[in-house]
């Protein structure tokens, strides 16, 4: 069986990373129009870097939860019978690497990365970020940013997301709100091409009805028992 597994803020959520949209997210607390565009950064480097230091700091505090764990077990137990899991996550963190995750795509860049806008070279980076940080690689000051997308940019990997959702048995959405674009889609684009689908969620998402099935609690318990499932039929 090959499985494709999208994964949203809702499975980080446990391993106290914040979500998005939720009553009591960071866009209802931040101004994402301030904080996560091209504009934004152009406009004033300081306070993204600023947000963006915060969040990377709370990432390096984390540790991955059960949910994460159980599907790096399913990558592993899918490829010894043949089968295989892609994991696409729309997280920035790297808590599915730690997990044990062997293959992910970040189809929304990677806050433990940062980019050079003069050079376009990305690197791992584990420190904070500001305007008077040069470019380890070109030496310019002032243009290093978070390697993440913002609103109004492309997401990362497009083709490749397409082509292993379109050889996929079973679609998977994990943690999300549905309300994301491109990735609030997959959904339509599996059921179009015969493929089933699966919600698993803490509440139902804004595309909820879209699937074929759904279970709904904490990721931490709902995504072990899932995978168990799927692993023993």
């Amino acid at each position: 069986m090959n499985i494709f597994v999208l994964t949203g803020a809702g499975v980080s959520a446990e391993s106290g990373l914040g979500t998005f949209r939720d009553k009591d997210g960071l866009w209802t607390r931040f101004d994402p129009m301030k904080l996560a565009t091209p504009e934004a950064f152009a406009q004033n480097p300081d306070e993204v870097h600023a947000f963006y230091n915060m969040r990377r700091q709370n990432l390096l505090a984390a540790e991955p939860n059960a949910a994460h764990r159980a599907l790096a077990h399913m990558e592993t137990a899918l490829a010894e019978r043949g089968g295989s899991l892609f994991l696409c996550t729309q997280n920035i963190d790297d808590l599915h690497e730690r997990a044990g995750s062997q293959r992910v795509a970040h189809m929304h860049g990677e806050l433990l990365k940062a980019r050079c806008t003069a050079c376009g070279e990305t690197m791992p980076w584990l420190k904070d970020l500001s305007v008077e940080v040069p470019c380890p690689s070109c030496r310019r000051s002032g243009g290093l940013r978070p390697h993440v997308v913002w609103f109004g940019e492309m997401p990362l990997e497009m083709d490749a997301l397409y082509d292993a959702l379109l050889a996929a048995d079973l679609f998977v959405a994990i943690g999300t709100s549905g309300s994301v674009y491109p990735a609030a889609g997959f959904v339509t684009e599996a059921q179009g091409h015969g493929i089933r689908t699966c919600e698993i969620n803490l509440d139902p998402s804004d595309n909820a009805r879209q699937f074929d099935d759904a279970r709904y609690g904490p990721a931490s318990a709902t995504v072990p028992t899932w995978v168990e499932q799927v692993l023993t039929t």
